[in-house]
């Protein structure tokens, strides 16, 4: 098992903590963590766009202009998409870009982004986060004092409100907790802040 230091708000060493192998210190798997980004980053589309044909069109239904013998071109309908307020040939209509992973596939890929962070010492262990209000300067503070790296993802055992506010407004910070935690989160911060009971229940979900 590989060993972690135990830090507290003011990066003293508190304790060591134990990471099991199988959780933070496999090989990762790039093409399940590439899916499942992707897969992630395509569930975020909401698929509302919209243009309407040239039956949709209001308007449109007397023939503009007799078939033959005017010299122009034949038309059938002032709502064809060559018009000026004609339809839209081809355009995007409401559809889903949802792309389904199965479950093991994003287990893998989840252990893996943690065992990145680990190996590329980028995971740090809080032993808790205590604030009695809702404060940013604590929050920040503590960052510096545990030399969190610019992109800060705090990742908690459960829902905290004080230490959420607390740091929303701290750029390129995110507060997760461990059952919204996903693998985008996890490669797109520089740093990965988890709090002790956090570890031991991602161990609870992924071992």
């Amino acid at each position: 098992m590989s060993k972690l230091s135990v830090l507290d708000m003011t990066g003293k060493k508190v304790s060591d903590i134990e990471l099991k192998d199988s959780i933070f210190s496999i090989e990762p798997n790039m093409s399940a963590m590439h899916l499942v980004v992707v897969s992630y980053l395509a569930n975020q589309r909401q698929g509302t766009q919209s243009t309407k044909t040239r039956s949709e069109v209001s308007g449109g239904g007397k023939k503009p202009w007799r078939q033959k013998g005017t010299g122009r071109a034949r038309q059938g309908s002032t709502r064809s998409p060559q018009w000026y307020h004609g339809g839209i040939a081809l355009g995007p209509k409401p559809r889903t870009y949802g792309i389904d992973v199965n479950k093991k596939v994003r287990r893998l890929a989840m252990k893996s982004a943690l065992s990145s962070k680990v190996a590329a010492d980028e995971m740090i262990v809080l032993d808790s986060v205590n604030l009695d209000a809702i404060k940013t300067k604590e929050i920040a503070k503590m960052f510096e004092a545990i030399k969190a790296q610019k992109k800060v993802l705090v990742v908690l055992p459960e829902n905290n409100e004080v230490i959420y506010k607390s740091t929303r407004n701290i750029e390129g910070a995110k507060v997760s907790t461990v059952n919204t935690l996903n693998v985008y989160d996890i490669l797109n911060c520089d740093t990965i802040v988890v709090l002790k009971d956090a570890v031991t229940k991602i161990e609870e979900v992924y071992a």
